[in-house]
């Protein structure tokens, strides 16, 4: 999968992140964009056939991936504010795999059982997988190996829009949070995409 990203994005904007024994390869990508972002994506995941439901044939293989901004330094891995999702991207990959379910748009987790929050500054406990919104054309599907390959990207939410989710759907919690401005691009500093009289209403 690296050479086809390398060919979309060019030489030397794909690098393998060095990983521990019995991990999930990882790529990170640097975008230029109006606002440059680094792409942190697994490149192994889609290995792992997923058995996918029906109305989902045909997207079988998957890698996810995070978005992150650039004031980031995520090269530093012993600062917790930012080496989250390094631990982060290889649960949520082996997860599936471990369990031999699947992934897809809409798919939902809490952050662990005491679905603590994600570090000091990101104060999400919970995860929300999509489609692809503010690199809608960038992780468009490739074709390697023979595979179609799409990207899910992780989001990390709040407890009260996993409520929102859960009660609305999909369909309404992503127009939600694209109203907002909301993407899967990581931010310290957002809040919640709700306002205060629906938290009240839980």
């Amino acid at each position: 999968m690296k050479e086809e990203l390398i060919k979309r994005f060019g030489e030397g904007r794909v690098l393998d992140v060095p990983v521990k024994d019995g991990e999930i390869p990882l790529l990170v990508i640097d975008l230029e964009l109006k606002s440059p972002v680094t792409v942190l994506v697994t490149n192994g995941l889609s290995d792992y056939r997923m058995p996918v439901h029906e109305k989902e044939e045909g997207r079988e293989y998957n890698e996810v991936y995070f978005c992150l901004p650039s004031y980031w330094e995520w090269e530093d891995r012993t600062n917790p504010r930012m080496n989250w999702v390094f631990e982060w991207i290889q649960r949520l990959a082996k997860y599936v795999i471990k369990n031999e379910t699947w992934f897809g748009h809409g798919h939902t987790m809490p952050c662990g059982t005491e679905m603590q929050s994600l570090s000091e500054s990101m104060k999400q406990n919970h995860f929300f997988l999509s489609n692809p919104m503010h690199l809608e054309n960038e992780m468009e599907p490739i074709i390697s190996n023979g595979k179609r390959i799409f990207f899910l990207a992780i989001i990390p939410i709040f407890e009260d829009e996993m409520d929102y989710k859960q009660g609305r759907g999909t369909f309404k919690f992503v127009q939600k949070l694209l109203n907002k401005g909301i993407t899967e691009q990581l931010d310290d500093f957002r809040i919640t995409s709700l306002k205060s009289k629906w938290r009240l209403r839980r």
